[in-house]
């Protein structure tokens, strides 16, 4: 909504600069996003008379004018605009001025003859083309009436003005009108707000001698009436309308379309002008529109109508579509001298599916989809016969001819001091809280501390006591709320939980490693809502999805992580490492919440390592993910096992299962080639841990020992075993029998082929000895080395 500051002067006398008036208004709750200043960048504008006009010796479409400034001699100012004649009030930039877009003006030649300033279209000072009427769209503009000569064309045209524009939120539709904001003005000063002039001089004829209202769906129109005015003369409007209009965004047409649109924007109430002669009979149907039926709107367009929208009919046809665009045949023209003025509520909803569905947004259908104040319905309907009688020299016949119920124009709420001062911290008596519902339109009465507030229908968003609370907050002013240290028996100081010291220091691991964290959505197909599950539990869908390819809660993070990969693959960008910290969804059966369990998973494609300038290159494989797991582990002071496995999407002989403690909780591996041929990857690797689980363990301190005093020795063993037995098991057997002094091993060679048997595998461990009390003797190490040895061997290793 756009609020002109001259404009909001007529009803609320407030003597404050824009820019405070616009501060005071977004401190209390209406956002007032932009100030546009329609003085700026303005010098030296006044109104020029053009004495005389000649045409330009040198140029066919040049003119040299004579014009008067209000000066002792007339100045010549040479002019190419086609609508320049002799006798008109224009808008003259004089020598030394300045315009919109930083234009100086200077005395200048033009094929020869001198020009001393500039007549000025309206676009030139600063009007927008969309809303300059339509006569001096591509020419000068021109008084209608005579303005002294050197008077200031700002004055003249009533732009020495600032317009604020609202950001408004649903709730505020009172604030889409000039008097619902003035009445919030006058509020925040504690001033009185005056309502526009209504009564007009009434012709002894009824407009029921002439006209019948019926209405055939009161739940979707409760209330409709129509006044009728005679003997309008269609003209230009006034210049301060036209101007208001203007700086509201709507383009003047001529008086009698123009006052519809001004008592819109000044009451925010809708109204509609039918030319009387053309309504076809004397008699207005409101109802459903029928099956297939249709109608031409004032744009030109033949509709196809539902029984949904509402139609305004003369007892057989459409002659405009309710609350959102008038007929073709019954529109106001230059023809028109009796009109019947539409004031009327329509349901909201209809409106809003009927505009939506025809594409039809207007100043009129944005506020009947609000809802509108029933208070201003009839008020707004006079307000226009009044302007109607004097600025189209229209005669208005009494009454008005309606059918249905306004309904209550007030809603009663009782509240007390006590209560408001209670929940904001005010200390406020019961007439300082009244003097503010009094200030905002609000009658009260106060019966021995019990207040009854009537809220007025324009402020549908209060309905409740909170709401009147938030009233006295607003405008005695957010900053007078009291400010209180909250008290505490405790003071602790701020930390972060072990779960958040410990999610920090694996990101922080992960992108140490290179890896660069992902956020996808919790959403996919259902086709892939199991893909990579380590459970399985039933998936939990969206009764409405908003698309087939997010219907269902995700079971695993990686397959819009693959998507991620083959998304940045597809430009160019082939080395692509990402991780993700997010949850997944198991359903629990019809009826029950579903199980969140946050998961950690990863993928890796492309180069690890390209150094060009050292030819030296690493792809990323299995060892390096499983690296990357096992550091988060280390860095949590956590020990991971690790077993060969299989996972559906996943290679059957490069995939590991990881355990903790146990139990399974994820697993590594790299992806199927046909997977990973469909997403047109090359060789991907995957991790997806049970972060919930890791989370779980309780590490507690850490203990730190004091580096040995005395050397260790390491031993080399190789172990001829089958196939299919995991080098891990071979470790764990060394450990359970290396004693005190065994300190850790390592798996540093596997060997098949030539020179092995057929399903038989080399493997080679280091195994290191350490004594942190003792110097290692020979003897010892020897005895424990040879019991691990037969330990081995019986379990079926051959020493190599």
């Amino acid at each position: 909504m756009l609020i002109s500051n001259e404009w909001l002067k007529d009803y609320v006398n407030v003597d404050q600069p824009v820019q405070d008036l616009a501060e005071r208004i977004t401190r209390t709750g209406i956002e007032v996003d932009d100030i546009i200043d329609y003085t700026k960048d303005i010098k030296n504008l006044v109104v020029g008379h053009v004495v005389s006009k000649a045409p330009h010796p040198d140029a066919d479409k040049l003119n040299i004018c004579q014009v008067d400034l209000g000066e002792d001699e007339p100045v010549q100012i040479v002019c190419g605009a086609p609508n320049v004649d002799e006798g008109q009030h224009v808008i003259v930039a004089k020598v030394g001025g300045r315009l919109p877009g930083g234009v100086k003006i200077k005395r200048a030649k033009l094929r020869g003859e001198r020009s001393e300033g500039m007549i000025c279209s309206l676009q030139e000072i600063g009007i927008s083309s969309h809303v300059t009427p339509k006569a001096f769209e591509s020419g000068i503009y021109v008084f209608p009436t005579e303005v002294t000569p050197g008077t200031d064309a700002l004055e003249a045209l009533y732009l020495n003005d600032q317009v604020m524009e609202f950001d408004l939120t649903p709730n505020r539709a009172d604030a889409l009108s000039m008097v619902g904001t003035a009445y919030e003005v006058a509020a925040l000063y504690q001033t009185e707000m005056t309502k526009p002039q209504t009564s007009s001089q009434e012709s002894d004829k009824s407009a029921s001698d002439e006209l019948s209202v019926t209405v055939q769906n009161e739940d979707k129109v409760p209330y409709y009436s129509a006044r009728i005015v005679h003997d309008v003369t269609i003209a230009p409007s006034p210049v301060w309308m036209q101007a208001r209009l203007m700086k509201a965004g709507i383009r003047p047409i001529n008086n009698v379309v123009d006052i519809s649109n001004y008592v819109l924007l000044e009451y925010g109430q809708p109204l509609h002008m039918f030319d009387q002669n053309q309504i076809g009979s004397q008699k207005i149907e409101v109802r459903q529109a029928n099956s297939n039926e249709k109608m031409t709107t004032l744009d030109n367009a033949e509709r196809d109508l539902l029984d949904s929208d509402i139609v305004i009919t003369n007892g057989n046809e459409p002659i405009a579509l309710g609350g959102v665009m008038g007929g073709d045949f019954s529109e106001v023209t230059d023809q028109t001298r009796n009109v019947v003025i539409e004031g009327a509520i329509f349901d909201p909803v209809s409106i809003r599916h009927t505009s939506r569905r025809l594409n039809l947004r207007s100043e009129s259908s944005s506020r009947f989809e609000k809802g509108i104040a029933t208070e201003f319905v009839d008020e707004a309907v006079d307000r226009a016969c009044y302007l109607l009688e004097r600025y189209a020299s229209g005669t208005v016949l009494k009454d008005r001819v309606a059918a249905g119920d306004l309904g209550a124009m007030v809603t009663p709420i009782n509240i007390t001091a006590e209560k408001v001062n209670q929940t904001i911290g005010f200390n406020l008596s019961d007439d300082d809280i009244v003097n503010i519902f009094e200030q905002l339109g609000f009658d009260t009465q106060n019966q021995n501390g019990q207040l009854t507030v009537n809220v007025p229908s324009r402020r549908k968003d209060i309905s409740i006591k909170e709401d009147l609370i938030e009233e006295v907050a607003r405008i005695y002013g957010y900053d007078e709320i009291p400010s209180t240290l909250p008290v505490f028996e405790d003071v602790t100081s701020g930390s972060l939980t072990d779960r958040q010291y410990k999610t920090r220091t694996v990101k922080e691991t992960l992108e140490g490693a290179g890896l660069d964290q992902a956020i996808t959505y919790s959403l996919i197909s259902k086709d892939h809502a199991k893909d990579f599950a380590l459970q399985d539990r039933p998936t939990i869908e969206l009764l409405m999805p908003m698309s087939e390819a997010h219907s269902t809660l995700r079971q695993s993070l990686l397959p819009h992580l693959i998507e991620a990969v083959a998304y940045n693959v597809a430009r160019k960008n082939s080395d692509v490492k990402l991780y993700e910290i997010g949850r997944v969804f198991f359903g629990n059966g019809e009826g029950e919440l579903p199980d969140e369990v946050e998961y950690l998973s990863g993928i890796l494609t492309g180069q690890y390592v390209n150094h060009a300038w050292q030819s030296k290159k690493e792809s990323v494989d299995f060892y390096l993910a499983k690296g990357v797991v096992d550091r988060v582990a280390e860095k949590l002071n956590i020990k991971f096992d690790y077993r060969a496995g299989q996972i559906q999407g996943l290679h059957p002989g490069r995939t590991a299962i990881v355990s903790l403690n146990g139990e399974d909780i994820g697993f590594i591996g790299e992806l199927h080639p046909t997977l990973a041929a469909e997403n047109d990857l090359k060789r991907t690797y995957v991790f997806e841990l049970n972060y919930d689980a890791i989370m779980r363990v309780s590490v507690g301190y850490i203990n730190y020992e004091p580096i040995p005093r005395f050397p260790g020795v390491s031993r080399d063993i190789a172990l001829e075993v089958n196939h299919e037995v995991p080098a891990s098991d071979l470790i764990s057997t060394i450990h359970n029998n290396g004693e005190d002094i065994l300190n850790d091993t390592l798996v540093f060679d596997v060997y098949e082929g030539e020179h092995l048997e057929e399903g038989k595998k080399s493997v080679a461990i280091r195994l290191n000895y350490l004594d942190t009390e003792n110097t290692l003797t020979d003897e010892r190490v020897t005895a424990v080395h040879d019991k691990i040895l037969e330990a081995l061997q019986q379990q079926g290793a051959t020493i190599r």
